[in-house]
């Protein structure tokens, strides 16, 4: 359940300035001083969000927060610039309201940075996609590109916008972004030429020579150390925590992801070197003849170079600087420059250049971020524009600004109040005018038509004659002298003349923010801004891409008389167009201010934070905002975050949310005056009434907390007396049993003890009746053992007695018949003797020829051909015979380790053997490669599975043929099949079948003598399957082919046996044709391989490379 939370929730100090009590100037500043101290930067005035520069980064900008503010009620979480940006966003969202975001505040209040933080914030929370974040990212990119051109380091800000920026983002009807359109104002172009001390020039020069690369220095004719340039204060050259070399790479990818062209950039950088290398240009005095004097260049190197930059010929911009041209009608008016408007000249140039490159840059932006559809689009606008400005010196420029800041201030009085009456009348809630400070009559006195000071500044300067400062100041003192805001020492009105603080040459004017006084010298010069015609027209003439788009009125064929219109003219017109594009748009504000002057965090100055309140008008603000109600909250909200204090609301209110309201209030006894019920909020008048609510509603809650502590408490001792009870019985059970067991085996131990020691006992006895039996039969045994070796020594004794007399009888009989043999044989043996030897002899070698044989016999392959040497000639015969029955023996053993397998591959090897041994030449080489059978794995490969499945027998051989067209030569891939009972031809591809032939159709297989893979398969004249003719095919696996379709012919019981025809010139029918197939050798002109070319149409070639 998500948890509701709200503004008041947590509170430091009060979040909302409209609670504040008891209202003062004091209290406001010590409620900002407050929440300052606990990093609450934020903090509101309505719907006002006042925002305080904290000078470090603080863990509050994360995607977390961003999340956490996402799709929230604007009062539901503590103070935020999130809130607003949602709310605003949400608004345009849901209820088609174009929103406008107002940021003021003085330099270094932080109007930059929470430009910034509004538009990441919208960026996070709108849509996702492809474009959108093409879109966002070049929105938000567009910062550092006019920062870099358009924000300098001051002494009151390191990072100080020196321009006024508007921009309007357009959205699609969904929220999502869809482009952006820029407009600036009153960019201070002053700083360009000369900068006040402790101050920088605008970023960009600093980021150029820190941060471009060598190579594009030399291009510029630029040199990185700042001291070469006039134009570049050295005193605050470096900026701590500003890494220059960093930022310009930074800039120029912004350029490139906003949509700048490389050869813009570069154009760009070129004008930016050009302003620096024109601050360096020095001139000096020469008289002339008639005694007058005229200005020339010191060192024209500089000039020279930034001529090549621009191009521009030299001459004509060396006599721009020297003369001033003045038309009037038909008359030219030629004068030369002295030195000192020769230099008012070289920095009116610098100035104007730099100031309408600025403004092209916000052009070149536009037209990349603009919306690309011609839809109605919803519009958020975003004004960065500087705060009121009071000085010790204060010219032109800050009466400027300061006049913008009037205009603003009564459109946020206006729309304020408009507001407020609106949301009453919405309420039904009766309305009481309010009274407030009315800016209006002194935006009137400024720019009135007739008697305004910008309407009189500009009259004096269209005036002919001599016109000065003076003569302004004594104008505004003849036409405004009697204006109550307005005061001047020279003025008619005596009050002043004894004033020692208003200078002469100073006027003085009441603004709502206070008093500020202006020094008169300079408002004609600046509001003048005249850039002399010759400079123009030099600059037109620049060869250079950029400069003619910045100059147009230098085109001589374009030559406008007319003065241009004045800068105060300018920024009036800028100004009204602001204000009535804001008028049409829902306002929201965020008052920017900074705590101290030394730009460090934890320090917050009094003094300056109430000047900057003062100035904003934030008290005035507070003070319209509690004219009528101080709070206001919807009916749901308020009951759910008070409906605790009354019972009957308690836990649960089941009626309407405003009769809960009226309930809890009449509970409360709220004094009826102060609130009021609208239409869908209740409006409370004084913050005392909502705090006394807050305190009521935080001393219930300590009460329900309490109550819910005891409760819970109480349950968690409950539970943990239940877990100890449950623990309890446990390890009782489980002791019990641990004590039974123990028991248990201490009874099984006692009893297997007194069993051991009793089957002791009984075999202890059992033993000694067995050994008793043992020894009288053992003594018995010993006795009859005795008694039978006496007797059979005595038997012993006579049959040895008889037998040495029989061995004695034997021995003489031996001896005696000897005797006689000797003398018998005596006579013959001489005759037989040799023969005798001879045999005994030829018995032994061959003895040790057998034994020797078992040695040096070979191995027991089969193809081992090795056999010893025999060592005597009349062994030949022998040798030879055992040879052969030894190879006999070993070929049977090694046939006896065959399997089926084995033996079928063997019996096909023979069988090719038989059919080309010394008939193919291709033969040998096939010895050694085994017979595969099926090379394209035809039931295991998908491809193939149409092709498998169509084929019902078992497939003996599948392998890629090439089917030879008759009509070329060339051959066609097909999938060979072989089974027991067809041959199948099938297209590669695609695995349909070509052709089906039963094996009883193929009558022979024709094949060449020599090394090709072609074959003839031919079909038996009638049949079924010779309707298209015989086949043609080759194939690299033919000696397997030809061997397994004549072994399955052949065990075919319906076929005849296979002819294999080796030849090298057969025929071969191709349907109703005869075919001459010849085989001839020579080189091919496909180098090794075999080629078949058709010679006429009877006649195919085979041409096969000759082997070597």
């Amino acid at each position: 359940m998500e948890v509701k939370t709200s503004l008041l929730d947590n509170m430091i100090g009060v979040g909302d300035m409209v609670l504040l009590e008891p209202l003062s100037e004091d209290s406001f500043i010590e409620n900002l001083r407050n929440r300052f101290d606990h990093n609450e930067i934020y903090t509101y005035i309505g719907s006002v969000v006042i925002s305080m520069n904290p000078y470090r980064s603080l863990p509050i900008f994360t995607p977390d927060k961003v999340e956490e503010y996402r799709n929230r009620n604007f009062y539901e979480l503590s103070p935020h610039i999130y809130a607003l940006a949602d709310e605003a966003y949400r608004s345009l969202r849901d209820q088609d309201k174009d929103q406008c975001i107002l940021i003021t505040g003085e330099s270094g209040a932080g109007k930059t940075e929470a430009s910034k933080l509004v538009m990441s914030y919208v960026a996070a929370v709108c849509g996702k996609g492809q474009e959108v974040n093409k879109v966002k990212e070049q929105l938000l990119q567009s910062n550092p590109v006019l920062e870099a051109f358009g924000n300098a380091k001051t002494v009151r800000n390191d990072n100080s916008s020196r321009f006024g920026k508007y921009m309007d983002i357009e959205f699609d009807f969904k929220g999502d972004p869809l482009g952006g359109v820029i407009s600036n104002y009153l960019l201070e172009k002053s700083r360009v030429v000369k900068q006040p001390r402790g101050e920088r020039n605008f970023h960009v020069f600093y980021q150029l020579l820190s941060g471009a690369s060598d190579d594009t220095l030399k291009k510029l004719k630029l040199d990185r150390d700042f001291s070469k340039y006039n134009y570049l204060s050295l005193d605050s050259a470096a900026v701590n925590g500003l890494d220059d070399a960093a930022n310009f790479r930074t800039v120029r990818n912004a350029m490139q992801i906003v949509g700048f062209m490389e050869d813009e950039v570069q154009s760009v950088l070129e004008l930016v070197a050009a302003v620096l290398k024109l601050g360096n240009i020095e001139f000096k005095p020469e008289s002339r003849c008639n005694g007058s004097d005229e200005s020339r260049i010191k060192d024209k190197n500089d000039l020279k170079e930034m001529c090549e930059l621009l191009g521009i010929e030299q001459s004509v911009l060396e006599r721009a600087f020297s003369y001033r041209t003045v038309e009037a009608k038909l008359e030219k008016v030629s004068t030369t420059l002295n030195v000192s408007q020769a230099y008012y000249a070289r920095d009116a140039l610098a100035k104007n250049l730099y100031s309408r490159l600025f403004s092209w840059l916000v052009t070149r932006i536009n037209e990349s971020i603009k919306a690309q559809t011609k839809a109605r689009h919803k519009v958020m606008g975003v004004l960065d524009i500087y705060g009121f400005e009071i000085f010790e010196e204060n010219s032109f420029e800050q009466f400027i600004i300061n006049y913008c800041n009037e205009k603003l201030q009564q459109i946020f009085i206006e729309l304020t109040l408009r507001e407020e009456q609106e949301e009453y009348i919405r309420e039904g809630i009766e309305w009481t005018n309010i009274e407030y400070f009315n800016n209006a009559v002194i935006c009137d006195l400024i720019e009135n038509h007739q008697n305004g000071i910008l309407a009189m500044l500009d009259e004096e300067c269209l005036r002919p004659g001599t016109v000065t400062d003076e003569t302004f100041l004594d104008k505004l003192n003849t036409i405004c002298a009697e204006h109550q805001h307005f005061e001047s020492r020279l003025s008619k009105n005596s009050k002043f003349i004894t004033d020692h603080s208003l200078p002469h040459n100073c006027f003085r004017i009441q603004h709502y923010a206070g008093k500020v006084l202006y020094r008169a010298e300079g408002f004609v010069d600046k509001n003048n801004d005249l850039l002399y015609r010759d400079l123009s027209q030099a600059m037109y003439k620049a060869n250079h891409s950029l400069i003619k788009q910045l100059f147009p009125e230098g085109n001589p064929a374009k030559v406008n008389l007319k003065r241009p219109p004045t800068a105060g003219f300018q920024f009036k017109a800028s100004v009204g167009t602001l204000m009535r594009n804001l008028q049409t748009k829902n306002p929201n504000y965020i008052r920017c201010i900074k705590p101290n002057d030394k730009k460090a965090s934890h320090i917050f100055t009094d003094s300056l934070v109430c000047h900057q309140v003062r100035y904003l008008g934030l008290m005035e603000n507070v003070r319209v905002r509690r004219a009528g109600y101080a709070f206001r909250q919807a009916y749901e909200p308020c009951l759910e975050r008070y409906k605790m204090l009354c019972k009957q609301t308690w836990p649960h209110w089941r009626g309407p949310a405003r009769k809960g309201v009226e309930v809890l209030m009449a509970d409360l006894q709220v004094p009826t005056e102060e609130f009021s019920y609208g239409r869908s909020k209740i409006f409370i008048r004084n913050p005392r009434t909502l705090f006394s609510l807050e305190e009521r509603r935080r001393q219930c809650l300590q009460d329900l907390a309490t109550l819910i502590q005891k409760i819970y408490r109480g349950w968690k001792c409950r539970c943990h007396f239940l877990l100890l009870k449950k623990s309890q019985i446990v390890v009782s059970a489980w002791y019990r049993r641990y004590a039974q067991q123990k028991k248990y085996q201490k009874i099984k131990s006692a009893t297997t003890v007194v069993q051991s020691y009793t089957r002791g006992w009984q075999a202890r006895k059992l033993l000694r009746e067995l050994k008793y039996q043992k020894r009288c039969k053992e003594a018995v045994t010993t006795i009859a053992a005795f008694w039978h070796g006496t007797q059979a020594r005595r038997e012993l004794r006579r049959l040895k007695e008889e037998a040495r007399r029989k061995h004695a009888v034997a021995v003489i009989w031996a001896y005696w018949q000897g005797l006689k043999v000797r003398r018998e044989y005596r006579k013959f043996f001489r005759a037989n003797a040799g023969k005798k030897i001879y045999d005994f002899t030829i018995q032994r070698i061959i003895q040790k020829y057998l034994l020797g044989m078992k040695s040096t016999i070979p191995s027991m392959s089969p193809i081992d051909k090795s056999w010893p040497a025999r060592p005597y000639r009349f062994l030949d015969g022998v040798h030879t015979e055992l040879r052969r029955i030894f190879h006999h023996w070993r070929c049977k053993k090694y046939r006896s380790q065959f399997t089926e397998e084995t033996k079928a591959v063997y019996e096909e090897k023979l069988e090719a053997s038989e059919i080309f041994k010394d008939k193919k030449a291709l033969y040998p080489s096939s010895v050694s490669q085994p017979f595969k059978g099926d090379y394209l794995e035809i039931s295991k490969n998908p491809k193939y599975q149409k092709l498998n499945s169509a084929v019902d027998e078992k497939v003996l051989l599948a392998d890629v043929v090439n089917k030879i067209n008759r009509a070329n030569g060339k051959g066609t891939a097909r999938i060979f099949l072989l089974t027991k009972n067809s041959v199948v031809l099938a297209d590669q591809k695609t695995g349909q079948v070509k052709a089906s032939v039963p094996l009883p159709d193929l009558t022979s297989v024709s094949v060449s003598t020599q090394s090709d893979g072609f074959f003839a398969l031919k079909l038996k004249e009638g049949s079924a399957s010779a309707i298209k003719g015989d086949f043609l095919l080759s194939s690299e696996h033919l000696i397997e082919i030809i061997t397994k379709l004549h072994r399955t012919g052949a065990t075919a019981a319906d076929s005849e046996q296979l002819n294999i025809d080796i030849s090298d010139e057969f025929l071969v029918q191709f349907k109703q044709d005869k075919v001459c197939v010849k085989f001839i050798q020579g080189a091919s002109k496909n180098g090794n391989s075999v080629s078949c070319k058709r010679k006429n149409n009877r006649l195919l070639e085979v041409s096969v490379p000759t082997s070597t």
